[in-house]
């Protein structure tokens, strides 16, 4: 009878859930938005007016945190009479900062995130609450999928990380590595399939490392993904060059369901960066992979992650490691400018690199990027590949991803949206 009248003073509420960061945020807020969906508030996108303000953080970069501030500020003075709880990474690692915001009531760390919707059903408190674990106990772990009406879905198979680089504090807000079986991560994406996505995105802080905890296998998940019902593509998300071994690759390219798609955070193409990053592979072992890529899926994406001016990344290093990139047969690179981040080693690291310096390095990169991309695309043209159009169009057009990553669009068709049709690849197709 009480859970009865909640729900019914509840339909009377309205809520806001604001994401920013990482796909795993996503996931994650979606989760959120689902259970208070189910104890009776109502979802407001428009954020104006609304009974409860839920900000899901990042803190990846300073600037970064800067976003999360300004999206705090904006979302309060929207609904100035709102319950407003703050929760994410940047909770986790500055919430007595968060909490000197005028309006908001409550910051949760990443421990307690997986619990929201019990603490919101709690009465406004009089100054704001802090409820946040030590690192080493942040444990728990809920599979969870995004579902904002994308027929991509992001499918949260791991949290955490044991790996402690000198540049990152993603260990200190997430705690260690750890997932849930694999038994039941596909009954979550099985409910994801049954909402009407059409696609699964792995995604995790570090994924490769996916049942250390529970004595399973990453590549055992992925037969799992490959033999479910339906009518689907899996996708993987990042996964660490050391973890992604021969055999995984060599699952992708036989598999049903698996796209040709990698996504490597090589970080650094010197040698002498990657021992100062505490990485745990070299650039050879790296290219190898890639070559193994290459050999087994000629046209799959492979997307690389890098970080440009870390302290101690000098002039040489940095030549060193664009001789490298440029020439390795990658298609896209995912540049990040580094940023100095509390308690890591990286902070005694010298020299330490000029904003300027920071931007030439990265610059540099982005344009090769840029080179190595339109290459990449135009090998698509002429072929035939599977697409999955989303309902995000404008101007009469509609776009989708081919299985390699390709972005196309074409005339806008509500049949073909959610379904995986065949596209014929033009010069005039290719969103680049």
């Amino acid at each position: 009878m009480f859970a009865l009248c909640r729900l019914i003073i509840n339909m009377n509420k309205k809520f806001t859930v604001s994401t920013l960061g990482c796909k795993l945020n996503f996931s994650e807020s979606s989760a959120m938005v689902r259970e208070l969906k189910a104890k009776g508030y109502q979802e407001d996108r428009e954020a104006k007016d609304v009974d409860l303000v839920v900000v899901n953080t990042c803190a990846v970069t300073l600037q970064a945190e800067k976003k999360c501030r300004q999206t705090i500020k904006h979302l309060i003075k929207l609904s100035p009479h709102a319950k407003v709880v703050v929760t994410g990474c940047f909770s986790q690692l500055s919430a007595e900062k968060i909490a000197e915001i005028k309006g908001v009531d409550m910051v949760l760390g990443n421990e307690e995130k997986i619990s929201l919707v019990d603490f919101v059903e709690q009465e406004k408190p009089e100054k704001p609450l802090i409820l946040k674990s030590a690192f080493k106990n942040i444990t728990s772990f809920k599979p969870s999928y995004s579902s904002e009406g994308r027929t991509r879905c992001f499918l949260k198979v791991q949290d955490g990380c044991d790996y402690f680089c000198t540049y990152c504090t993603i260990p200190l807000a997430r705690g260690k590595s750890r997932s849930a079986s694999i038994a039941d991560t596909l009954l979550v994406a099985q409910e994801a399939l049954a909402t009407g996505a059409r696609e699964l995105i792995l995604t995790g802080v570090n994924i490769g490392t996916f049942g250390r905890d529970t004595g399973e296998h990453f590549l055992d998940l992925l037969k799992g993904l490959d033999d479910l019902e339906g009518n689907y593509r899996v996708r993987l998300g990042s996964v660490e060059p050391e973890l992604m071994k021969a055999e995984i690759i060599a699952f992708v390219a036989e598999s049903k369901r698996f796209v040709p798609h990698f996504h490597l955070p090589l970080q650094s193409g010197s040698n002498e960066v990657l021992q100062l990053m505490k990485r745990r592979y070299n650039r050879e072992l790296f290219a190898q992979r890639v070559a193994l890529i290459r050999q087994l899926l000629p046209t799959a994406y492979i997307g690389v992650d890098v970080i440009v001016g870390m302290n101690g990344e000098t002039d040489e290093m940095y030549e060193s490691a664009y001789r490298f990139l440029e020439a390795l047969d990658f298609s896209q690179l995912h540049v990040f400018t580094y940023s100095e981040r509390p308690h890591t080693k990286a902070l005694q690291y010298t020299p330490k690199n000029s904003p300027q310096t920071k931007k030439e390095r990265s610059r540099r990169l982005i344009n090769l990027s840029e080179e190595k991309y339109r290459v990449f695309c135009e090998k698509s043209i002429g072929a035939t590949l599977p697409v999955i159009f989303e309902d995000q169009g404008h101007h009469d057009k509609m776009f989708a991803y081919t299985d390699n990553y390709v972005r196309v669009m074409a005339d806008y068709d509500s049949a073909l949206i959610g379904e995986i049709s065949a596209l014929e690849i033009t010069p005039e197709n290719i969103v680049y």
